[in-house]
């Protein structure tokens, strides 16, 4: 009986075979892959879907891979990890792996070790949708209609009908919180931002959408205080960086083209800047001015707005320390991988602050033991962990349960080419995979 496979598992599926075939295209590999599960029943526009997401796409020019190249990390000063827990410590390994968490006491098995807010949220698709649409708080990203919170959401003050703004708030706690980062995505406020905000939803890009939840951060903490700006600056330069011309050259994702590309990296810079600092109209101008009023050190401008190395620096830390979710977090970001973690991230405030993790111990932890959890799906084959944890450029896991599953796969039989699948390989071996 054929049956459609679930989205997941499809996806599992793709990207093995394209690691393993990568000089395949995209017809080749849909061909294998109905080949390789005769009982699935999948279009090609769904396989090319899920390829191009995923950064599959063969380009006519192959890549030229050097040394490989690493994330960096730093450690962020004078960070105060006891306002999320007294149970960890920051600790700084070497210069490839950079920083982690240590436990500093026992830990017991489902322990909740501690809870936090989010730096800046980019939430996933769906409830920036609900967000646009005045159903989910604009702060928290909460469903209005399912939050506890007694009274009615409480609308952007800025809205008006001739320029009106979506974000509603689940109380006064969510908007005062919201004005470290709204104002400057608020389509009232600053209509300047619209474009680039339109221009993300439209591409479904969560890095940039995340990116310009950052800086909006950053320039309006620039507003308040020299300490709020370099507390918060501090965090942002803290985390861990591959910019993202390292990253197309380097992840095993961009053996094609990369997506978004460079053009498309471009683009964004072009509307950040559009965005926060040079916009292209008059009243436009005068909008940002009202919100930023203070220059920015000459440090941090350049930083945010000085597009090769800064900007896609930022753009491509972006992409390495969101949370699955979408939410960028100081104390969280500090956590290392392992495909046998000892910890997990969960969303158990789901009717009062869905953006709020808890991270619960899965296992006892002892003290002096390195937190870790799991940043792809422990689940999936060795192979595909392997791949998607070198396509962000964190090279191959060697985590105890990797290092097992690799011993195996080099101690398993070679299996025979199925039938009917010759021409496949040939045409491999040939060359002439490549679309």
């Amino acid at each position: 009986m054929s049956v459609s496979p679930p989205e997941a598992e499809l996806k599992d599926a793709l990207v093995t075979l394209k690691h393993q075939n990568p000089s395949l295209g995209i017809s080749k590999i849909y061909a294998l892959l109905l080949r390789t599960y005769p009982n699935w029943t999948v279009s090609e526009k769904r396989t090319r879907k899920i390829l191009q997401n995923e950064g599959l796409v063969l380009s006519s020019t192959p890549i030229k891979r050097t040394t490989i190249a690493y994330p960096s990390s730093r450690v962020i000063p004078h960070l105060d990890v006891t306002q999320w827990t007294n149970k960890v410590e920051v600790n700084f390994f070497d210069q490839q792996k950079g920083k982690g968490l240590i436990a500093t006491s026992d830990i017991g098995e489902g322990e909740v070790i501690w809870k936090e807010d989010p730096f800046i949220i980019a939430p996933e698709w769906d409830l920036f949708n609900l967000q646009m649409k005045s159903m989910a708080c604009a702060y928290c990203s909460t469903p209005l209609a399912d939050s506890s919170i007694a009274g009615s959401p409480i609308p952007c003050p800025a809205s008006i009908s001739s320029a009106f703004c979506p974000a509603r708030f689940c109380n006064r706690l969510c908007l005062s919180r919201s004005a470290k980062a709204h104002p400057l995505l608020c389509p009232t406020q600053n209509p300047a931002s619209v474009p680039l905000m339109k221009w993300t939803k439209d591409g479904r890009w969560m890095a940039l959408h995340a990116l310009a939840q950052c800086m909006s951060r950053i320039l309006l903490a620039s507003q308040k205080d020299e300490a709020t700006l370099r507390a918060d600056w501090e965090v942002m330069r803290g985390l861990a960086a591959l910019g993202m011309e390292e990253r197309f050259n380097y992840s095993f994702k961009s053996v094609g083209n990369a997506e978004p590309d460079r053009s498309s990296w471009k683009k964004a810079h072009q509307l950040c800047v559009e965005a926060f600092k040079e916009p292209k109209t008059v009243p436009e101008k005068k909008k940002l001015a009202r919100l930023l009023k203070k220059p920015l050190p000459a440090d941090v401008e350049r930083e945010l707005f000085e597009y090769d190395p800064c900007f896609l620096r930022n753009l491509g830390s972006m992409s390495l320390n969101l949370e699955g979710h979408g939410g960028l977090y100081t104390l969280h970001s500090h956590l290392n991988h392992s495909c046998r973690p000892n910890a997990s991230v969960r969303h158990l405030d789901q009717r009062t602050a869905l953006s709020r993790i808890t991270i619960v111990a899965k296992r006892a932890i002892e003290k002096g033991e390195e937190l870790l959890i799991s940043y792809v799906n422990p689940e999936l084959r060795y192979e595909t962990r392997q791949s998607e944890l070198q396509g962000w450029g964190f090279g191959s896991c060697r985590c105890e349960l990797c290092v097992e599953e690799e011993r195996q796969v080099k101690d398993e039989p070679v299996v025979p080419v199925p039938s009917g699948m010759e021409d496949l390989e040939s045409e491999l071996k040939a060359g002439l995979g490549v679309m």
